[in-house]
């Protein structure tokens, strides 16, 4: 509260991957504040969060951060801030947007750098004068739009949004609308709750305009309307985006199963999935036809490998299956799959590599153009099946410098065959710790990803093959000693180091009949079928079909 004014702060979620959520929280909002580092200045994942709130039609504020740090260099800063502007096409009121200087450690701003340095009152003076007051009807009947979902083990399902009119009070009747206006169920508003700082206060009444909590509805979710049961239109929207990427979670059963991790049980697998889905949108989980596996649609690899981090850190242990894209099939039979529209901002030396990788998996360029400091940005329609993988192999042909957003764009007609992982795999053939002689003796065969002293199984994969077909190796072997002596017999081992691998890196490298075992511990990469015998036979059926 400041002079009787209630200023709601939302903070947005940075990553492109959460797109959607983005432009729901940006709903809720009639104003924005960009905060830009005085030293770094506009980064480029700060292109893709502005852009969305100029779309909008937002009129940003602009606070350069750290001004008091030794590097800082705010006047450059501001300059950059506005051609940033101007390359996101935004409009002359948009582009003439006042600017506070600030240190947010000490805990003060200021209109301009050589005004006493006091508190963060110039900054909720800006924010009462340039943002507009919320254009809401508090005479209509109540109506809300879900904007967030969580569950409280107390209150059932929370949804948090702002009131788009009328008054909401506690234990009122309501009904809950879809994006279409179909009516989804009724119920009543058991809990009422608004926010004081980062406290939930509970209330009685609410008006429009207020950004509020509440419970007594049991499958209304995100985009959905919370409204009086006088009103029969739905408050727009943009809609959930559906999954567009899915990966099988089952019980991990491999020779090293249940030394590490507490939570081992399918069932304890399927509680946690269904706890997630009820409170992330973005996933969906189904059971398999044997209940031994679980099937957990998203909307990319990211999003998975967090899901997968979260568990693992909670001492679950699970087999990961490939992630795969889900298809449909239109109305006369045509196969569709899901496009992505791809954004890039690489260095102008890296934009060829670039172009030319994402045509390869079937990437159409729809847009290029200069984005400031040496930097171009590229706009593709790629298919999210041809995306899987490419994040590392970016940034290695960038040098790590290029940034990539990815954002659901809709399904297309099938783009065809897209060529995948090209080498092949070096397996275990048995079991026990590796040992550094067997790991200088396999060096020249490709690239290992296991130390000496690693926990390896018969069809654990140790390693990539130079060539394309499998190769399995015996990486216990230990050095023969006898009483002979031979000039070479001590040379020292020299030990290339491993090439150790992040979690959506696998997920993204494994085959389709390759399996990434999760632990607490550890991340191991194995062949679904451990018994050689049980896999030629696969292989061959496989081939037939």
């Amino acid at each position: 509260m400041y002079k009787g004014v209630k200023i709601n702060i939302i903070d947005t979620p940075g990553h492109a991957d959460f797109g959607g959520e983005v432009e729901r929280v940006l709903s809720m909002a009639d104003g924005v504040m960009l905060l830009i580092d005085a030293a770094e200045g506009p980064m480029p994942q700060t292109k893709f969060v502005l852009g969305k709130a100029l779309a909008q039609g937002l009129k940003p504020m602009v606070v350069i951060n750290k001004v008091d740090r030794s590097d800082g260099r705010p006047d450059e800063v501001v300059n950059e801030v506005f051609d940033l502007f101007s390359i996101l096409d935004a409009s002359e009121q948009q582009l003439d947007f006042p600017v506070l200087y600030a240190s947010g450690r000490n805990g003060w701003c200021v209109r301009k750098l050589e005004d006493e340095r006091n508190n963060l009152v110039p900054m909720l003076e800006l924010i009462v004068a340039h943002v507009p007051v919320p254009q809401v009807n508090q005479e209509a009947p109540f109506a809300m739009l879900a904007t967030l979902l969580e569950s409280d083990p107390f209150l059932g399902r929370i949804l948090t949004g702002r009131i788009v009119s009328g008054t909401a009070t506690l234990n009122m009747p309501i009904k809950v609308l879809n994006l279409q206006g179909e009516q989804l169920e009724l119920g009543r508003l058991t809990k009422l709750q608004t926010f004081a700082g980062v406290e939930r206060v509970p209330v009685v009444k609410a008006v429009a305009g207020d950004i509020i909590s509440i419970a007594g509805t049991k499958i209304a979710s995100v985009a959905d309307t919370v409204c009086d049961v006088s009103v029969n239109e739905p408050v727009q929207s943009t809609p959930i985006d559906p999954p567009t990427m899915a990966i099988t979670i089952s019980v991990n059963d491999s020779p090293l199963a249940g030394q590490e991790g507490s939570k081992v049980t399918s069932r304890m697998l399927y509680d946690r999935l269904m706890a997630e889905a009820e409170t992330n949108v973005a996933i969906t989980v189904t059971r398999s036809e044997q209940k031994d596996s679980f099937e957990v649609g998203g909307r990319g690899e990211l999003q998975l490998g967090v899901l997968i981090e979260t568990m693992r850190r909670e001492g679950f242990e699970m087999s990961i299956s490939r992630p795969r894209v889900l298809f449909k099939k239109d109305n006369d039979g045509t196969l569709l799959e899901p496009m992505e529209e791809v954004v890039v901002d690489v260095d102008e030396d890296f934009s060829g590599t670039v172009v030319k990788k994402v045509s390869l998996r079937k990437g159409i360029m729809t847009d290029m153009r200069p984005s400031g400091g040496g930097k171009t940005r590229i706009t593709f329609l790629a298919p999210s099946r041809g995306l899987i993988g490419y994040q590392s192999e970016f940034l290695t042909d960038t040098r790590g410098t290029g940034v990539m957003n990815r954002l659901y764009h809709s399904y297309a007609k099938h783009k065809g065959y897209i060529e995948g992982r090209r080498n092949g795999a070096l397996i275990s053939t048995g079991q026990g710790g590796v040992v550094a002689y067997a790991i200088f003796n396999l060096q020249d065969r490709g690239t290992l990803f296991v130390s000496p002293q690693d926990k390896v199984y018969g069809g654990m994969i140790v390693g990539e093959h130079n060539r394309e077909n499998d190769l399995e190796v015996n990486i216990l072997k230990g050095k023969q000693l006898t009483n002979m002596r031979a000039s070479s017999a001590d040379e020292a081992i020299r030990l290339v180091p491993p090439r150790k691998i992040s979690l959506e890196a696998m997920l993204s490298y494994i085959d389709e009949d390759e399996l990434l075992e999760v632990t607490p511990e550890s991340l191991r990469l194995r062949k679904r079928e451990l018994d050689p015998t049980a896999r030629k036979r696969t292989a061959r059926i496989g081939k037939r079909d």
